[in-house]
């Protein structure tokens, strides 16, 4: 059965009167699928529907069925769940999905909720849920596998096999001191192969990777990528153990962090959520701010325009050029700084690579304006002779070059005040590079025709 088909049988079985044997036939139903078809099969059911679905699987079955909601689909689950299952559901959630629930929760929720948890656990949510949505603390969970570095091999599976159920991870150990602080690491592999007696301390992989909790979350990314981690552990100030951040959450965060950088290239507000589930008033607001900035920004362009009337009055065939020309910059300049936005992310350039990169760019934009002034050039000998060839052949020349490097540097000069590189949108480089390409153009007219310039 498809997922779509598994959406319209449950729709139809829920919607019959025969409640006992409805429910029988949903339960039996709800074991044959993966809890993320299952998910993804009722997402836009009444959320009073989906928690009578939830409720007829096992505690096991119906945390991961819920995992994988959308946020906002969990927040209006869990306000019209009778408390005492919500309660049990949340309990029963990894810690660091746990935390992220709370945080969509209103203050009373929040405190209805504390009110009837355990003390340890409502400290634990307390601290994963302290940390902002930016940092490496955020996405951390604290259920992880820890040992005692004086203990042996045999003692430490031993340890683990007792604990294994109640661990996200047990395939890597974080081996602390007395004082909490990290001090290795150690894969279960590492201790299935070590001699019984072996102490945990002399087998142990010292120095471990590990991120600052009030790191940006980025460069938890990074060191899980960079290392070929299964997870990182997150320490504070101090290198006490605080958590650790697993794989993929680690993918989760970069599948986040490229919609978000792909919406600002866009010149789109950050988007939470499914665009289908958006309001036409969230999409408005995401939208209108830019693209109004960027009316005014286009404002130069037109300027520039009007400054060279008497150039174009005396050759009209340059008209017919402009628009290719000033698209041809903003495209340069979008796909440098798609490039440079990607290499800005990933760490694979820094800011001190600006001047070395800038020369490069030089040289690549330079072979590509000649590229598309020669291929031009024809078209301008066609249209208006050969005077009109050689200004929109070098102008093409020109503007590529400038809509390059400022695609290219823009990200960096973002970097350089701490703002997201990101924010160098694809409709912001356009603009620039049209305002500046105008006035190139039509400079480059006014001269090579031996034309007056505008007063």
């Amino acid at each position: 059965m498809t997922e779509n088909n598994l959406e319209i049988t449950l729709q139809n079985i829920i919607s019959r009167d025969d409640n006992n044997q409805s429910q029988s036939e949903l339960a039996e139903l709800l074991t044959q699928f993966h809890p993320a078809d299952i998910s993804s099969a009722v997402a836009d059911f009444d959320d009073l529907d989906v928690c009578q679905l939830l409720l007829l699987t096992d505690t096991t079955e119906r945390e991961k069925i819920f995992s994988y909601f959308t946020a906002g689909k969990q927040t209006a689950i869990a306000t019209v769940m009778a408390p005492e299952h919500f309660i049990d559901l949340f309990l029963h959630m990894p810690p660091d999905e746990r935390a992220d629930l709370f945080n969509t929760l209103s203050p009373a929720e929040q405190s209805k909720l504390m009110s009837q948890i355990a003390r340890a656990e409502r400290e634990d949510i307390w601290r994963l849920a302290s940390y902002k949505e930016i940092q490496s603390g955020s996405v951390m969970t604290s259920d992880y596998a820890q040992l005692d570095g004086n203990i042996t091999a045999s003692q430490a599976i031993a340890l683990l096999q007792r604990s294994a159920a109640d661990k996200e991870i047990i395939y890597q150990a974080y081996i602390v001191n007395k004082k909490n602080q990290l001090i290795g690491t150690i894969s279960l592999r590492d201790l299935i192969v070590a001699k019984p007696l072996a102490i945990i301390t002399d087998i142990m992989t010292q120095k471990p990777i590990a991120v600052q909790a009030e790191a940006p979350r980025e460069v938890a990314v990074q060191l899980i990528s960079k290392y070929d981690l299964m997870a990182l552990p997150v320490i504070n100030s101090e290198g006490k153990m605080l958590g650790i951040i697993t794989h993929d959450d680690a993918m989760d965060i970069a599948a986040a962090e490229a919609s978000e950088d792909f919406h600002k290239t866009g010149a789109v507000a950050s988007l939470v959520g499914n665009i289908k589930d958006a309001s036409i008033k969230v999409l408005y607001q995401k939208r209108v701010f830019w693209l109004v900035l960027l009316v005014f920004g286009n404002i130069f362009s037109g300027a520039g325009i009007a400054y060279f009337e008497d150039t174009i009055s005396a050759y009209i065939a340059l008209v017919f050029f402009l628009p290719l020309l000033v698209d041809s910059g903003g495209n340069a300049g979008s796909q440098s700084a798609t490039l440079m936005v990607r290499a800005l992310g990933t760490g694979e350039v820094h800011l001190k690579d600006w001047a070395g990169m800038l020369g490069r760019e030089f040289i690549v934009a330079g072979l590509l304006g000649l590229t598309m002034a020669a291929a031009v050039s024809a078209l301008g000998v066609w249209r208006g002779g050969v005077e009109i060839a050689l200004v929109v052949a070098l102008t093409m020349q020109i503007i590529v070059i400038v809509g390059s490097v400022i695609g290219m540097s823009l990200p960096f000069v973002l970097s350089r005040f701490n703002l997201d590189p990101a924010s160098a949108s694809a409709p912001l480089i356009t603009s620039i590079a049209d305002g500046v390409g105008v006035i190139i153009y039509f400079t480059i007219a006014t001269w090579l025709l031996d034309l007056p310039a505008a007063v």
